[in-house]
């Protein structure tokens, strides 16, 4: 019913259909009276790795800190066009970029636009479209110009925003052309916006953790390296990537999000975890449509992604506009960001076999 009357909306005005992006532009703005110590990583018979550096600036970009996720490994064995919706070829691409990770603790890729660049787009597994900021626009200057606007849906809320077209996006030896990317307020923390799942359905993403790297190449289906665990995935909307976790003694959803700084979870996971009575420190949720909710943080029991354990966990809890959006305030549902999924050593994520293929630190 909330697709339908924004849609109804949009023709109205001319805008089209609707386009969601950016799970990953999540900001957290704590009370001055919420602090809490800041993540670390451990794991048997390994060394305790340093946790991603807190953003220093701008200050709504900072996660309050919390307890650091504690890593166990298994042993070992306005236009007339229509809108589109967004949630932000060589013939054998052998992409292997110069990466590292920001000050938020994610991977950013340098890429070319038209040739322009490089700029720093952000790897983000929880948009189904790549996006960027003003600065950027302005510098592909009015070649890259429009008068087409695309309905931006964020973590929480919803905005109409202008896109620009480039004909050509080149990451390393990955060559995407032509793309629609929309313009999204300067919000990710000094990255010149993200770059989403498009154009790599039909490929295997390596991302190296310890060595902040990436690689992206075609998927031949291969089976995980030896010391990785596989977990099966399931596509949402978007092509967004779920995976099945439990919560302590809850089973639930989680949707990897290598875009976002922190997690965050919906309310029906922090009813089932019967922690409601307790006062928990509240915060602010700031996302890319400079929408503001408030949620809680909470620490939640050992994270099971099949062997793997990851203990000393804090979540933030809120039934935010995309939850509802998407429907899913209903079932225990995360949203995975680099606060939990930064504790592990390496991630490959094969979009042909729909799996995700972990390997932790001390394997």
């Amino acid at each position: 019913m909330h697709q339908q009357t924004g849609r109804a909306t949009d023709r109205k005005r001319g805008v089209g259909r609707c386009l969601v992006i950016g799970l990953a532009t999540v900001m957290l703005r704590p009370p001055l009276a919420s602090a809490q110590a800041a993540p670390t990583v451990q794991a048997p018979a390994a060394p305790v790795a340093a946790p991603p550096s807190p953003p220093t600036t701008p200050p709504p970009t900072s996660a309050p800190p919390s307890a650091a996720p504690i890593l166990t490994p298994p042993p070992a064995p306005p236009t007339t066009a229509p809108l589109q919706e967004v949630t932000v070829a060589a013939p054998e691409p052998r992409y292997v970029a110069p990466t590292r990770r920001d000050r938020i603790g994610r991977i950013w890729a340098p890429v070319f636009l038209n040739g322009q660049g490089p700029f720093r787009l952000v790897l983000d597994t929880g948009a189904n479209r790549s996006a960027v900021i003003p600065s950027v626009a302005a510098a592909l200057g009015d070649k890259a110009r429009t008068t087409s606007s695309m309905r931006l849906r964020g973590v929480t809320g919803t905005a109409i925003v202008p896109v620009i077209r480039v004909d050509r996006m080149d990451i390393g030896d990955l060559v995407l052309e032509p793309a629609r990317l929309p313009v999204v307020p300067d919000v990710f923390g000094g990255a010149d916006g993200v770059l989403g799942n498009e154009g790599l359905l039909d490929k295997r993403i390596v991302i190296d953790f310890k060595r902040d790297a990436i690689s992206v190449k075609r998927s031949r289906r291969q089976r995980a390296p030896a010391g990785f665990q596989t977990l099966p995935i399931t596509f949402m909307r978007d092509h967004l990537i779920v995976i099945d976790v439990q919560v302590g003694r809850v089973q639930a959803k989680a949707i990897i999000d290598s875009g976002a700084p922190d997690s965050l979870a919906n309310k029906a996971l922090l009813d089932a975890l019967k922690r409601q009575q307790q006062a928990h420190p509240s915060t602010e949720i700031i996302g890319v449509t400079l929408d503001v909710e408030r949620g809680q943080r909470v620490a939640v029991p050992t994270i099971r992604m099949q062997d793997i354990k990851i203990g000393n966990a804090t979540l933030t809890f809120s039934d935010v506009y995309i939850f509802q959006h998407w429907h899913l305030t209903s079932e225990p549902v995360i949203l995975l960001g680099m606060d939990v999924l930064g504790v592990l050593d390496q991630i490959i994520i094969d979009y042909k076999t729909r799996e995700l293929q972990i390997r932790t630190e001390g394997q």
